[in-house]
C-alpha cells in the first residue's frame, strides 16, 4: 500500500484532549478501510503566518499513515466537513520516517541548547537581558544616515 504523509490543522480554541478525539476519529475510519496508521504526533498548539478563517493560531498534528488511496479521499472529505479541521495536507512518500519528526526534533534541540538559568549554552549569551542600546549613544547617533546632519546643525 501507498505511504503518506498527512498533517492537518485544528482549530485554536479546542483543547488537546478534542484534538486527540480528532485524530482517534481520522485512525477509525483509516482503519476501517484497510489502513494504518504508523505514528501519530501532536505538535502542540503554534502561530499562523496568516489568519485562517478568523485564527491566529493552530492546533497541528501528523499522521504517517499506510492506507489504500480510498481511505485518504475518505479522510480528506471528513475534514473537509468538519469545522474544526482549517487546513489539511496529504503528501504521498517512498518510505516513513521510523523517530521524530522534524519539528519534534527541533523543540528537542531548542531545549538542550538552552539551559536551566536561560543562558545560551553554545553561545554563552543571556537571553533573558534586555539587550537596549549602547551607553553613550542615543538613538539618533545609533541609526547614522540623513538625521546626522540635523545632529551638526544644532
Amino acid at each position: 500500500m501507498p505511504l503518506y504523509e498527512h498533517v492537518y490543522l485544528a482549530r485554536q480554541d479546542l483543547s488537546a484532549q478534542q484534538v486527540d478525539e480528532l485524530t482517534g476519529q481520522f485512525k477509525g475510519v483509516i482503519e476501517q478501510l484497510g489502513g494504518s496508521v504508523q505514528k501519530a504526533e501532536y505538535w502542540g498548539v503554534k502561530s499562523l503566518t496568516y489568519r485562517i478563517r478568523k485564527n491566529r493560531k493552530a492546533h497541528f498534528t501528523l499522521l504517517n499513515i499506510d492506507a489504500p488511496p480510498a481511505a485518504l479521499v475518505e479522510i480528506e472529505r471528513q475534514e473537509r466537513i468538519n469545522e474544526d479541521v482549517l487546513r489539511s495536507l496529504t503528501i504521498r512518500v517512498d518510505s516513513l520516517e521510523a523517530g521524530p519528526s522534524a519539528m519534534m526534533r527541533k523543540a528537542d534541540r531548542d531545549d538542550r541548547r538552552e539551559g536551566r538559568d536561560g543562558r545560551d549554552e553554545r553561545r554563552g549569551e543571556d537571553r533573558r537581558r534586555d539587550r537596549g542600546p549602547r551607553e553613550g549613544r542615543g538613538p539618533r547617533e545609533e541609526r547614522g544616515g540623513a538625521d546626522d546632519a540635523e545632529t551638526t546643525e544644532e
